[in-house]
């Protein structure tokens, strides 16, 4: 990988910041705010290439396919909340979305930057999971040519995997090595080089749009409401059953019946009233419906 980052964007000096040392605090924070203003716009331009590689997610989880997040650093921090927050919303299985970081998860809590050096790690690290052609990888650096992500979208493009590269600089290094690029180019940091500000909130939007969108493809939201969010305490059970409300137009008391008859799932509750059947047969008519409520409602009354 290239060792000259000065023509990086992401490592140049930000105009609007050059005295910040001199600032007050409420001056300092007014100059972090503005430059923050830029970042949902650079998601924005980005837009046609996150289309792009949603798509493919989504078709490659249709397929039985994994998604997993690589990175280093606050890169790879990003993924595991990401991956992390799928199970609770979606009620995925803990290998549907996963990440891996840079020196493992010890390094989730004490930074460890020089695991990052390393392209052969970053393929060794991912060889574990025996990666196949419906499977996705994202390897995310801002910097666009971190050697760990680079030896890991390698590789994973060795194995048929669709490979998707997010990044804050144009034409980026691992743009190269993967089959989508997504560049994200919020420009230089408030504080030069600290890209776990406008570069990590930028990324942790696309993520979050990349996932949420892929699993609305997936059936696993009706309206805007969580369908199949894992009714794990006393919250999550509360949302649940206004969720079972809002759909069906049923009471808290049956709502809150019919989610235990399902075994605290959502979107088989809905089924069940909506058409007037057993769990059983609710969860034979998602099954038939790939996972979509409305379809199975509509196949439950047809019969």
């Amino acid at each position: 990988m290239s060792s000259d980052l000065s023509s990086l964007v992401t490592e140049q000096r930000n105009e609007n910041s050059m005295n910040l040392d001199q600032l007050s605090v409420e001056e300092v924070l007014k100059v972090i705010n503005k430059e923050d203003q830029k970042v949902a716009e650079a998601v924005r331009e980005a837009l046609p290439a996150i289309t792009e590689a949603t798509v493919q997610i989504s078709e490659r989880l249709k397929a039985g396919g994994r998604l997993f997040y690589i990175g280093a650093g606050t890169s790879g921090r990003l993924g595991y909340l990401d991956a992390s927050e799928c199970p609770p919303t979606f009620m995925t299985p803990p290998e549907m979305v996963q990440a891996i970081m840079a020196g493992g998860m010890s390094a989730f809590g004490k930074a460890r930057e020089n695991a990052e050096d390393s392209e052969e790690q970053g393929e060794a690290d991912l060889k574990n999971e025996q990666l196949n052609v419906k499977d996705t990888v994202i390897g995310i650096a801002a910097s666009g040519r971190t050697p760990y992500v680079a030896g890991a979208l390698k590789y994973a493009t060795s194995t048929g995997a669709y490979t998707i590269a997010l990044s804050s600089n144009r034409d980026a290094e691992i743009s190269r090595y993967a089959d989508s690029a997504i560049e994200v180019v919020t420009g230089p940091e408030v504080l030069t080089g600290s890209t776990r500000m406008k570069a990590a909130s930028a990324h942790k939007m696309v993520l979050n749009m990349m996932s949420t969108a892929a699993m609305v493809q997936l059936g696993k939201v009706q309206d805007n409401l969580m369908i199949d969010v894992h009714a794990s305490n006393y919250k999550l059970m509360e949302r649940a059953k206004r969720i079972i409300m809002d759909l069906t137009g049923t009471s808290y008391e049956i709502a809150a019946e019919t989610l235990e008859k399902a075994h605290l799932k959502v979107k088989h509750s809905i089924v069940m009233i909506e058409a007037g059947v057993s769990y059983e047969q609710a969860d034979d008519y998602i099954g038939q419906a790939s996972g979509y409520a409305r379809e199975a409602i509509r196949l439950a009354k047809q019969d």
